[in-house]
């Protein structure tokens, strides 16, 4: 064990534990990660006595500042490469509206009993006496080995107490690719509703972490098959089950959504882009209606999903930024890539997709390709094949066009110059068709037959050339 503790900080940490004569171990997720052989940089050290004082005394010996938390009785401090945060060792009791404990002083085994699960209870002795000697009251080495997440107390008495953890075991099963204890598993559909005491950024910062997993869906499949999605995130529940009329039924958006959220995820690590997947099809309840000789359709479910972007950002407390425009985007044009798959592809298609995407085309392409989940190896085959001719398309039109964040080679200013307007509906109607003309390549993209072009737009609806722009 001592060779999983050479880093210096550790050298200081046990030579002032010795100096106060007191009890110091690592703790939790650094001990965790050195047995699942993952890099961390995050060392916690409870201190059975005054944390605060005791990071203090390792600061001074370090020679570097230390911060202090005296609300939450921790202090934190970074040396070289790794931040180290101390507290004493303690025991807590909650009150059932918060999840915020009375906290006490205690022992090494009231700190680890207080930990959420198991695997983060470990311990590692720094003080010379038990030096680099293992603590694991719970059998946490064991569920590392079974890959379990497990609590060390009774689950209800844990989720109860703190109803984030439901979402914090959810969180490691998926990014670990651990599976929860049956019984945990069922405390949290008995503790489920305690969830709406949590706000709700903290909900949203473990499903962002849930969402950045290797392999997103083991998390939702465990919030859906738990309830706790349909409190959390109602509109993605409500993407599951099937419907059927006259035996003829669609597929499960839901399934279909956490397909096209994993495949992604092999692809990039853009949180927002899996946002994109995971929100790609969200109005599809709102949009389905059968048809009668023709089945199941979600007719404008983009552009519907795409107007419900903003408000969604808002009830999960995301960014209202640049990167809720960019998943609104992804969320619009989903299907018009796929939809040039499909049929003849015009280069004025290509153009208007070139105009509209801008420098996120690369990112829809990768989500319209991640969105192919049909198991017909004869059509995955197809699909790839028209991908390819599409991209090859994109690429040539660009080259030829340069159509991609376009401006136009005739501005608002140059039109009222070159005819004597103000700013109207006249101006408006110009460069709409000047637009037109360029994505339809009726006109190339340069600015003499944009001019001309300009000209002779004018003289139609009975305008004359007063000055040539500068």
């Amino acid at each position: 064990m001592k060779q999983h503790l050479q880093h210096p900080v550790f050298k200081t940490i046990s030579a002032v534990a010795d100096e106060q004569q007191v009890h110091a171990y690592a703790i939790g997720g650094f001990v965790r990660d050195i047995f699942l052989e993952r890099p961390s940089k995050d060392i916690d050290i409870v201190v059975i006595g005054n944390g605060i004082a005791f990071a203090e005394a390792v600061a001074n010996r370090l020679k570097v500042k230390v911060s202090v938390f005296k609300s939450f009785g921790t202090a934190m401090l970074k040396y070289r490469d790794v931040e180290v945060e101390f507290v004493g060792a303690r025991k807590e009791s909650y009150r059932s509206q918060s999840r915020k404990p009375v906290v006490e002083n205690g022992t090494l085994d009231d700190d680890q009993k207080r930990r959420d699960f198991t695997i983060n209870a470990l311990a590692i002795a720094l003080h010379a006496e038990e030096h680099g000697q293992l603590i694991d009251p719970f059998g946490g080495m064991a569920d590392l080995e079974r890959k379990l997440i497990r609590t060390p107390l009774d689950p209800q008495e844990t989720f109860s107490d703190d109803p984030l953890r439901m979402m914090r075991a959810i969180r490691f099963a998926s990014q670990l690719g651990f599976t929860i204890d049956e019984v945990a598993v069922k405390a949290i559909e008995l503790n489920k509703e305690r969830i709406r005491i949590v706000s709700q950024e903290r909900i949203t910062d473990e499903l962002n972490k849930i969402i950045l997993s290797p392999v997103p869906s083991v998390g939702f499949k465990y919030l859906h098959d738990t309830g706790l999605l349909a409190l959390i995130f109602p509109q993605m529940e409500a993407l599951y089950g099937v419907e059927y009329v006259n035996g003829r039924g669609h597929k499960d958006n839901f399934y279909h959504t956490l397909q096209v959220l994993d495949n992604i995820a092999t692809t990039t690590n853009d949180l927002w882009l899996r946002w994109s997947a995971i929100l790609h099809d969200i109005a599809k309840p709102a949009t389905k209606r059968f048809e009668a000789g023709h089945g199941w359709t979600f007719h404008g479910h983009e552009d519907k999903g795409s107007r419900w972007v903003p408000k969604l950002f808002g009830q999960l407390k995301l960014p209202l930024n640049d990167r809720m425009k960019f998943v609104q985007k992804m969320v619009l044009l989903h299907m018009r890539p796929i939809v040039l798959t499909q049929e003849i592809v015009t280069d004025s298609a290509v153009r208007r997709l070139l105009f509209e995407a801008g420098d996120d085309i690369e990112s829809l392409m990768l989500l319209c390709k991640a969105d192919i989940t049909t198991k017909n190896e004869y059509k995955i085959k197809k699909y790839r094949q028209n991908f390819e001719l599409v991209q090859q398309k994109l690429k040539d039109v660009e080259d030829r066009d340069r159509i991609r964040n376009w401006q136009p080679p005739i501005t608002g200013t140059d039109i009222m110059e070159l005819f004597g307007l103000q700013e109207g509906r006249e101006v408006g109607i110009i460069k709409n068709k000047i637009r037109e003309a360029i994505l339809e390549g009726d006109i190339p993209n340069t600015y003499e037959d944009a001019l001309a072009f300009t000209i002779a737009a004018g003289e139609q609806i009975g305008l004359k050339v007063v000055a040539r722009p500068n």
